[in-house]
């Protein structure tokens, strides 16, 4: 079984304009003759009033922006230029055929304030073009309506190719000025998603932190400090039992500082911060159940952010080779290739490794996708198992401090 997760290929509207194509046109009136006709008539009322409504938006704002109030109404404008934009959408898809995937709403809700909502609003890329679109339509209308009512009456037999004719360039208008630009609205979508899963993620890690100091060495500290408090009312009264338990709370300090070396290890290592990548994932190979080999092909070591990505990322991979594959040895590989920190880790369990088996994999894959990473599984059945991951390269010279 191979799996690439989360499979984030590009928009679909590429595709979509293979299926939106109506058929040839002919001289018999088919349905789609009769709705891109029925499109050509109502250009002119629709466009009359987008014209309209944008030439009164422009002048009037534009107008008012000696006061205080230009700026913000032609906010507002652009606002419902994009409700026009959305309007032409509708219509060209229901007459038309065309399909045109709606662009991504403005994050009005955390922009932090009045003045950066209303400098995102007036920056709004969507609303200039459909400003645009409804500018440079009012000729098009008149023309294509005037055509269109003339050819009904006059040349009948053939306004289906003039129809088609015409309503080619009115897709490729709604195509050129109202589709979202799908490599920028895509990466927007993106990151807005991997913002969230960052979020999440960050917001996990604190409370698993939180839980590992109340239950572990919090408490063993609580007791510590009992047991001393206990000995030191006990050392002159019974000496042998105020030193069996300072002999005791001394074995609890020492779980204690075990518990805090985990946890920090958990957090960072201080073997990846001081000795690199290499040092960091033979340290964590010497922890699994099964014997790994580890191979490290680094020119040079990657930004600190990175390499505590790929460090992690490797760690819970093992720990699931340790508790879920029945695996008699495995393998790290860890190299720099074009621009990328390629990770793959392999083992000869039992295989049938999948996403949705609880074994963390799906979160795996969302933390790698929320930096610009990949993630593909090949588990089939009966093994071997073959996890690649992959990270940007960035060099720890270029990253921030």
């Amino acid at each position: 079984m191979t799996e690439r997760i989360p499979s984030s290929g590009a928009s679909p509207a590429a595709a979509a304009r293979q299926d939106d194509r109506p058929p040839p046109a002919r001289l018999a009136y088919d349905r789609h003759t009769w709705k891109e006709i029925a499109h050509l008539l109502a250009n002119l009322p629709a466009t009359l009033l987008g014209f309209t409504y944008v030439m009164t938006m422009l002048f009037t704002s534009l107008g008012l922006t000696v006061t205080v109030v230009g700026f913000p109404l032609l906010a507002a404008g652009l606002m419902g230029a994009r409700l026009l934009g959305r309007a032409e959408r509708a219509r060209a898809r229901a007459l038309l055929g065309v399909r045109v995937d709606e662009p991504s709403r403005l994050p009005l809700r955390g922009s932090g304030g009045f003045l950066p909502r209303w400098w995102m609003s007036l920056k709004d890329p969507v609303g200039w073009r459909a400003v645009l679109y409804e500018f440079i339509r009012l000729p098009w209308g008149v023309l294509t309506f005037t055509v269109t009512l003339t050819s009904l009456f006059v040349l009948w037999p053939v306004l289906p190719f003039i129809a088609r004719g015409l309503a080619n360039a009115d897709r490729a208008m709604v195509r050129g000025l109202l589709s979202p630009s799908d490599e920028l609205e895509r990466r927007i979508s993106e990151l807005e998603s991997d913002r969230g899963v960052v979020v999440d993620t960050v917001a996990a890690d604190l409370r698993r932190i939180e839980r590992d100091l109340h239950d572990g060495a919090q408490a063993r500290l609580v007791g510590l400090a009992m047991g001393l408090g206990l000995a030191k009312e006990k050392v002159l009264e019974d000496p042998d039992a105020a030193a069996a338990m300072v002999a005791e709370a001394h074995g609890e300090v020492k779980l204690a500082l075990q518990e805090l070396r985990d946890l920090a290890r958990g957090i960072h290592p201080a073997v990846l911060t001081d000795r690199g990548l290499d040092a960091a994932l033979s340290s964590v190979a010497t922890r699994c159940t099964v014997p790994v080999r580890v191979t490290a092909d680094l020119p040079a070591r990657p930004a600190a952010a990175i390499e505590g990505i790929a460090y992690f990322t490797v760690s819970e991979l093992l720990q699931n080779v340790s508790k879920h594959s029945g695996a008699r040895s495995a393998s790290v590989d860890v190299r720099r290739t074009a621009g990328r920190l390629l990770i793959q880790v392999w083992d000869d369990g039992r295989g049938g490794a999948s996403p949705d088996g609880g074994t963390g994999l799906k979160g795996l894959a969302e933390r790698l996708d929320a930096v610009d990473g990949g993630f593909v599984l090949e588990s089939p059945e009966g093994g071997p198992t073959t996890v690649t991951a992959e990270l940007p390269w960035r060099d720890r010279s270029a990253a921030p401090g």
